[in-house]
């Protein structure tokens, strides 16, 4: 997650091992060993072009893959022993013991928040419980209902850490599209003004027009419906001089919650297949809903 350009500055340190302090010139001399971990796939963030290849090589010296809890069910034990003298320690309290039966819960659960949830029970037990011997009704008291949606996979940059990037290809995309129509609108005023044949430049240009009578028609918040019935008159010389007026806003944020309710109504509300289709993450989706009001 981090941003390129510092990945740049961080690059630069481990190389030279120099660096010059905010609102200093001096060049500070350091040496250090850096540990990074991260839970992302490194190798496809650098195919995407989010982290850069050299760093990567230049961090990934003596690479250690740690499985999460629920892979390494042996350890879990251990690991909830150690926990537990040190909060006794800690609060100066005997330490908690599993009974027997509270074994077989600890090792069966999932574990989603891997060993900080661990670490987490065991101090919440160890502070709240009388008895020092936890029983496995106790234990399973303190383990949280596992949901079916936290087993669901993650896509990768779903992340909070992504959404400014989603925000700016939303937006990208939005101006793409605004350009698209106004350049379409314009081939079709300068054909009119031109030839002076309404009924032939749209003949002419019936796809196009159909196109945007579509994205309009599409549109759930338009306040009066286009009539089937349309009428075109041919003007009875071509001196006569055709003016057309756009009226458009030009907000960023109109634009945007237009498109949102444009996705949304073409695929009938479904946020994912919506959210594929502006190029955006379905989180950020929901959150533009929400920001922007957008009833379903």
């Amino acid at each position: 997650d981090l941003p390129l350009p510092t990945q740049v500055r961080l690059l630069r340190v481990l190389e030279t091992g120099e660096f010059i302090r905010v609102g200093s010139s001096k060049v500070q001399k350091t040496d250090v060993r850096v540990v990074a971990a991260t839970n992302l796939n490194m190798l496809d963030l650098i195919n995407k072009g989010k982290f850069r290849e050299d760093l990567y090589y230049r961090l990934n010296t003596v690479p250690i893959h740690i499985p999460s809890l629920r892979e390494r069910k042996d350890d879990i034990e251990l690991i909830f022993r150690k926990f537990a003298i040190d909060f006794a320690e800690k609060y100066r309290i005997p330490p908690i013991h599993l009974t027997d039966q509270a074994r077989q819960p600890l090792l069966n659960y999932r574990w989603p928040g891997n060993v900080r949830q661990l670490k987490n029970i065991t101090e919440q037990i160890s502070i709240l419980e009388k008895d020092r011997d936890i029983d496995a009704e106790t234990l399973i008291s303190y383990l949280p209902v596992e949901q079916e949606s936290t087993q669901m996979p993650v896509l990768m940059g779903t992340s909070a850490s992504s959404d400014p990037i989603s925000d700016r290809e939303l937006i990208f995309k939005f101006l793409y599209d605004m350009k698209r129509d106004i350049v379409d609108l314009k081939k079709l005023v300068m054909a009119i003004m031109q030839t002076g044949e309404t009924l032939q430049v749209a003949e002419q240009n019936a796809p196009l027009i159909q196109r945007l009578y579509d994205e309009y028609a599409s549109t759930p918040t338009q306040a009066h419906p286009i009539s089937e019935n349309l009428i075109l008159h041919t003007p009875a010389t071509h001196e006569q001089q055709v003016t057309a007026e756009i009226e458009e806003s030009l907000s960023l944020e109109d634009r945007e919650r237009e498109l949102i309710i444009k996705a949304l109504a073409k695929h009938r509300g479904k946020r994912k297949s919506a959210a594929n289709e502006l190029g955006i993450s379905e989180r950020t989706l929901y959150r533009k809903i929400k920001e922007y009001n957008i009833k379903n």
